[in-house]
């Protein structure tokens, strides 16, 4: 491979083309056009990444799920047919290399990109502005004139629709304080089908952390109060007690992840963000 590589690991795999579902170990090289599987056999097949058509983390098909536990499955075409590799590694590198291979296929492709296009329910007159897309573990940017910056922690909805001029990816997240709508329009339903993937297991990891964490309700008050930009000193009075009880809240906040304390003030940690999310809109609706 004469590109340059930007994951090279040991891993066990298994093809949809292989005799038997057993996986194999052998290595798993990837560059900005390829990736290439290579068992101990002396085999090797390369997957073009402008094949793949999409990437799932921790689902495996059925045949396969008692050979398998932490796992990356990617659909490519090859031949005007459908193919799948399951790669099986540790769940750290397995979440890397999902954020690697997204990166890879994302990265630098232009887009164009309406913010905000509400805000709350009023509609604004912003247009679409070219940009460039940009991954990042937890977040999407793009990147223009303009650089519009999507938490994937204040993500609350996100949806594919039909437009005129093509399909655009419609997410709505919170925005300093304000629940804001914003649509991206991607060169290609590949990778705006890509895209809406990374959005949605990015955010089912940052869901499934945020379930296992239990909240009073005085804690979700404090949370709420937080992200709506009230200062430490204010609790007591925009809650209704006192200041002891407020200290109380907010190290249990602290030990549960919720909230970080910096230069300016008080903050939500990502799952704080999700939490309030969920509950501003389960309001709403």
């Amino acid at each position: 491979m004469s590109e340059k590589v930007i994951a090279d690991f040991v891993a066990r795999f298994s093809l949809d083309t292989f005799d038997s579902p057993e996986p194999v170990k052998g290595r798993i090289v990837l560059s900005r056009k390829r990736l290439v599987l290579a068992s101990g056999d002396g085999s090797k097949t390369t997957v073009p990444l402008s094949a793949i058509f999409d990437i799932n983390v921790g689902q495996v098909p059925g045949e396969l799920e008692s050979f398998f536990q932490d796992t990356i499955t990617i659909a490519y075409r090859e031949n005007d047919r459908r193919r799948s590799v399951v790669v099986e590694a540790g769940t750290d590198e397995v979440s890397r290399f999902k954020t690697v291979l997204f990166k890879a296929e994302l990265n630098g492709t232009k887009a164009k990109v309406k913010h905000p296009a509400r805000v709350g329910g009023r509609v604004t007159d912003a247009s679409f502005r070219p940009s460039k897309l940009k991954i990042r573990p937890g977040e999407v940017r793009f990147v223009g004139d303009e650089t519009v910056t999507v938490n994937l922690a204040n993500v609350t909805h996100f949806q594919k629709d039909a437009r005129d001029g093509g399909s655009v990816l419609v997410v709505r997240h919170a925005d300093e304080g304000q629940s804001v709508t914003s649509e991206f329009a991607i060169e290609g339903d590949r990778r705006l089908n890509l895209l809406g993937r990374y959005l949605r297991l990015e955010y089912s990891e940052l869901a499934q952390e945020a379930e296992e964490v239990t909240t009073s309700e005085d804690e979700m008050e404090a949370l709420v109060a937080i992200y709506s930009g009230a200062r430490s000193g204010d609790l007591a009075g925009t809650l209704g007690v006192d200041s002891s009880r407020v200290t109380m809240l907010l190290n249990d906040l602290r030990e549960k992840g919720l909230i970080d304390e910096g230069q300016k003030g008080l903050s939500l940690t990502a799952q704080g963000q999700l939490l309030v999310s969920d509950r501003i809109e389960s309001v709403n609706t």
